[in-house]
């Protein structure tokens, strides 16, 4: 669902999470989550390392960002559209691979 519309009280199901369409569904249940509270306390970059497993293909690194959004849209914070958390991703995959 586009963030705009996301009303917190109303989050019953996946697709009622910012950034979160039925495709974006689908690779949730595949990591076991059926359900938005599912979300809390999980780790986007962990999600996405996970997913490309089980697919066994590299995903576009833009799934963080939209794992980012929900992570962070279930502990509290504000809907945000995926890519505000484009920069934030790059830096922290940057210093990952510097290390």
């Amino acid at each position: 669902m586009h963030p705009s519309k996301v009303q917190r009280a109303q989050v019953k199901q996946l697709t009622d999470l910012p950034n979160i369409g039925p495709a974006s569904a689908v690779d949730l249940r595949l990591l076991g989550i059926f359900e938005p509270e599912q979300v809390l306390g999980r780790c986007p970059y962990q999600l996405y390392e996970q997913l490309c497993a089980i697919n066994q293909c590299q995903h576009d690194p833009c799934v963080i960002d939209v794992f980012i959004s929900i992570t962070r849209f279930m502990a509290g914070e504000p809907a945000q559209v995926w890519w505000a958390f484009t920069s934030e991703r790059k830096k922290r995959l940057r210093e990952r691979s510097a290390r």
